[in-house]
């Protein structure tokens, strides 16, 4: 099984990134994560240009359509999710009615600076998964005061009970991936 990773920071030291280094190594056997890290080349969305994607856009579908599950990992900006993360989204909802995401479990977790760990970002977020016709797990995770957390190895060492909230928003993802396997395998 696969599942894809976004990071929705731009940064090269980002916080949500080394949240989802920590992510997969805490995956079950079997379980590999595999990251989408080309967000920064993805051009403004324009429904002009929709029907000739740009080939990174196209790659954001496929990479999508692709995986078994989507996991996001999101900065908080303004109490919401960052820009570029959400023009991305946009794209891979396009064509209308065409989303890759449709049908799809996806989950969103973040990292934060802030004492709300990104909190309203993820809510956001969620909801913007949900329109684009995703399965949403409806937890969330967020991790306060990451900063703190970075490891030398670029990962975040979450208290026990973070931890465990991430365990428990991965194996939902999981479990709702292997159902959504097996019922392609049905259908087929």
């Amino acid at each position: 099984m696969r599942l894809l990773a976004i990071s929705g920071s731009l940064r090269s030291g980002s916080l949500n990134s080394a949240l989802l280094r920590t992510a997969a190594e805490r995956l079950p056997a079997g379980v590999a994560l595999e990251r989408f890290d080309r967000l920064g080349e993805i051009p403004p969305f324009d429904e002009d240009a929709e029907v000739s994607s740009p080939i990174v856009v196209e790659e954001l579908r496929e990479a999508i359509q692709e995986a078994d599950g989507v996991l996001i990992s999101t900065p908080e900006y303004n109490h919401s999710l960052p820009g570029q993360l959400k023009n991305a989204l946009d794209w891979a909802s396009r064509p209308a009615g065409q989303s890759a995401l449709n049908g799809r479990p996806a989950a969103v977790i973040g990292a934060s600076k802030s004492m709300f760990g990104g909190l309203w970002a993820q809510a956001e977020l969620r909801k913007v998964l949900a329109a684009m016709g995703g399965r949403v797990v409806e937890a969330d995770l967020p991790v306060p005061h990451a900063h703190g957390l970075l490891s030398d190895d670029g990962r975040l060492r979450l208290p026990p009970e973070l931890a465990e909230r991430l365990d428990g928003i991965l194996s939902e993802l999981v479990s709702a991936a292997e159902v959504e396997a097996g019922l392609a395998q049905v259908a087929a």
